[in-house]
């Protein structure tokens, strides 16, 4: 072994160590902002890991390197060869700008001491292991952790998140218990819990503009729907004068609804929709409904309403239930009189007998709100439907729905000197994007229609089969489809050809922005409405 260094090598080596130790720092800011939106669930971090072509090829570079720099067992010349690594782990994980941005949380902060710790123990082992070779052991010891953790971050941060698992379970418990307590300490709080595929955010929202004619209302924002969420969203915001608390429950696996009742024992339950959203954690579609009939499980005394023109919740829902919808036979129905670019004017039939003129008949009124598309009519249904049965008289839902808003990038008709967008972005599942189609086509027949797309996700293994249905149901209605990204444009485009669509009107882009520029510019002077359906997360 060859302890004296000259200053030069000194310096060599301290330089390699610190552009190693800034791409150890980019890769891992990289893992934790990945882990964080899949949730800190391992099977979501391994899908985003597996599905990205560019850190499996960092990881093999940093591993090819780390060999050559042992075999010739640490040297000078050798340790350059990792400058190599870093420089492809520099370039892959650089931080640009995400849509949702990486939030140094508590959580985040335990697992980075978490990380920490695991590279100051790996050091500790490998100096000892090191020892060998031609340089002064630290110096190789921290490069060659620094070469393993380049070629295993993924790994390594995925050992530390199951190393600081216990903790946060701890602490959640703790969360869970202070929840739990102020709901106890507030019995007249009614709790009324909103799942389904879709539709649960939009109806979450019209709910509680509506009960807010009556009630002191408090709703969990965007979208907390998590255990979690739901926990943070009591702890933060209840106060004693709300009287309602409407609860949107959201899910992957079976279980998470019945996690989240078990927390806050809902009385009432409003079911919108059962589609095939999530179905690469839930694996069937029976699994889907079993999760979401755990609202009604949890319910059994309780207003229980459901979408009845689903045909998954209907062919599974026990007789005891109120359905609502546009179909015959549901015990709230509403039918579309008329439809524009301000909004939809639609007739709504109760169940509740009246006496007008010395007739007996079921109450009735004409509602206009400020949305369209069919599903946002039956999601207002749900909505009102479900506040008359809490005692909200007819004639203040009506005033309640002229005021309703679609949610953020769900469904909103955004007007523009060219025509109109339909941002639909937030999300994509089958049933979804068909509606979102069906309102783009209700608009004047004048307006070009232009599809902005880069497809569904977090479907199995019927992704490319759903997409490229989606890309069929396009041709029926678009004048011009453009796909975004790599992820689904192939299968979205097969449909809409297997569907005799032009292939010359379809346009793969890159981006959304990309996509965007070119429907704005296609026969100029045209009004237009642009659909922007779904815009896939960071993690794809």
């Amino acid at each position: 072994m060859t302890t004296g260094l000259t200053v030069t090598s000194i310096i060599m080596f301290a330089a390699v160590e610190l552009i190693c130790l800034a791409a150890i720092v980019m890769a891992v800011r990289y893992d934790l902002h990945m882990f964080q939106l899949s949730s800190y669930q391992q099977q979501g971090y391994y899908r985003v890991m597996r599905t990205h072509p560019a850190v499996i090829a960092s990881g093999i570079t940093a591993l090819v390197c780390l060999i050559i720099f042992a075999v010739l067992s640490g040297n000078a010349a050798s340790a350059l060869i990792l400058l190599i690594s870093a420089a492809v782990t520099c370039f892959v994980f650089f931080p640009r700008k995400a849509k949702k941005k990486f939030v140094v949380t508590a959580r985040v902060k335990r697992q980075i001491a978490v990380v920490c710790a695991l590279f100051a123990v790996m050091l500790v082992i490998a100096i000892p292991v090191t020892s060998g070779m031609q340089v002064f052991p630290v110096f190789t010891a921290i490069l060659f952790i620094e070469g393993l953790w380049l070629s295993f971050h993924t790994l390594l941060i995925s050992l530390c998140g199951l190393m600081v698992s216990p903790v946060e379970k701890n602490i959640q418990k703790g969360f869970i218990k202070d929840a739990v307590r102020m709901i106890n300490e507030h019995p007249g709080l009614k709790i009324i819990g909103i799942t389904g595929s879709f539709g649960k955010t939009s109806v979450k929202h019209y709910l509680t503009e509506i009960l807010s004619e009556k009630y002191s209302v408090l709703m969990t924002p965007g979208s907390f729907n998590t255990p979690m969420g739901v926990v943070r969203t009591i702890r933060e915001n209840l106060r004693p004068t709300h009287e309602i608390f409407v609860c949107e429950m959201g899910a992957r696996h079976v279980g998470d609804i019945k996690e989240i009742c078990d927390i806050v024992h809902p009385a009432d339950a409003v079911i919108t929709a059962i589609g095939d959203q999530h179905l690469e954690t839930f694996h069937t579609r029976e699994n889907i409904i079993k999760t979401k009939f755990e609202l009604l499980d949890a319910t059994p005394n309780g207003i229980r309403l459901v979408n009845g023109d689903d045909e998954n919740i209907r062919a599974a829902a026990p007789d005891n239930v109120i359905t609502y919808g546009m179909n015959e036979g549901n015990d709230y129905r509403s039918e579309i009189l008329s439809v524009d670019m301000n909004g939809t004017r639609f007739l709504l039939t109760t169940p509740h007998v009246i006496v007008r003129d010395g007739q007996e008949m079921k109450e009735s009124a004409q509602f206009e709100i400020p949305l369209v598309g069919r599903h946002n009519v039956i999601n207002a249904t749900g909505a009102i439907a479900a506040a008359c049965e809490l005692g909200v008289p007819l004639d203040k839902c009506r005033r309640a729905a002229r005021r309703l808003k679609p949610a953020e990038h769900r469904l909103e008709v955004k007007k523009m000197p060219y025509g109109a967008i339909l941002d639909d972005a937030y999300n994509a599942n089958p049933a979804g994007a068909r509606a979102a189609l069906e309102a783009l086509g209700s608009f004047d027949s004048s307006m070009l229609k232009i599809l902005v797309t880069p497809g569904m996700v977090e479907l199995g293994e019927k992704q490319a089969e759903y997409n490229s249905e989606f890309g069929a149901e396009a041709a029926k209605v678009c004048d011009y489809i453009f796909t975004v990204g790599k992820t689904n444009s192939e299968a979205i485009a097969e449909g809409a050809k297997k569907a005799s669509y032009p292939a010359e009107k379809i346009s793969a882009c890159a981006t959304i922005q990309e996509a965007m520029k070119k429907a704005v510019s296609l026969e100029t002077g045209r009004p237009r409405a642009i659909l922007l359906e779904n815009d896939l997360p960071d993690d794809y």
